[in-house]
């Protein structure tokens, strides 16, 4: 029978050598008479230099994946410690009222955003003539209570922009709500603002900034009136 008129499919030669794999133990001659584009160029190699090549990309890769994995790991440490000395600010402030305050100037000093601002709803009257505890609409309320996540983006108008000591400077804003537990309604608003479109924009993780908002509203529970004290017409959304 002429083998010429079956021959030898490239995946029957796939499938020995893959049930095969002592086959060029027995014949190592083949491997360094196996010419292969070099994948680069149009010059021709050997099948082990292509291979070593390939091996020496797949190091570099490794390589480059492991630098990155020690860069963002001491970018945390930083992070980290910032949030630290934070945290530390503010369980040193003695005085509730100050804590707005301490909060909005360790933000800046810490994590260089260039302008904060605090409001608080449900507030002990003790602390009704403070600038945290002026009122807003129940627009803002609503909002912060729809806050499943901070909002990051653009500074489109929102109302409480406006409580930004240089509020036409705010090109991009975080908002984010500020409760006195995971579950509690929402009790304040904290706004993070930069003159920079894209220092906050919808497409980066909010995760740190979330931590933020639970750690400020926790040390914040310390200037809310207790239910029987809060005014009637301003009743707790819940989110």
């Amino acid at each position: 029978m002429n083998s010429l008129q079956y021959p030898i499919a490239e995946g029957d030669i796939a499938q020995f050598l893959a049930r095969t794999p002592d086959f060029f133990e027995r014949h190592a001659e083949l491997l360094a008479s196996v010419e292969l584009s070099s994948g680069h160029d149009s010059r021709v190699v050997s099948l082990p230099e292509r291979q070593a090549r390939l091996l020496r990309e797949k190091i570099k890769a490794l390589e480059t994946r492991v630098a990155e994995m020690i860069g963002h790991g001491q970018d945390n440490l930083v992070i980290a410690g910032k949030m630290q000395s934070w945290t530390r600010r503010l369980l040193q402030t003695a005085q509730a009222r100050d804590l707005p305050g301490a909060i909005v100037e360790s933000l800046a000093a810490e994590f260089q955003i260039a302008q904060a601002a605090i409001r608080l709803w449900g507030v002990d009257p003790a602390h009704a003539g403070e600038g945290f505890a002026l009122d807003v609409s129940d627009d803002v309320r609503s909002f912060a209570a729809s806050l499943s996540a901070p909002y990051c983006g653009v500074n489109g108008g929102f109302e409480a922009a406006r409580w930004l000591p240089q509020a036409a400077q705010a090109q991009s804003l975080a908002l984010i709500a500020l409760r006195t537990g995971p579950d509690a309604p929402v009790s304040g608003l904290l706004v993070l603002a930069s003159p920079d479109a894209q220092r906050f924009h919808s497409g980066m993780g909010t995760e740190f900034l979330e931590r933020l908002g639970e750690l400020a509203g926790a040390a914040l529970s310390r200037l809310q009136a207790p239910l029987a004290l809060r005014p009637a017409g301003h009743a707790e959304h819940v989110a």
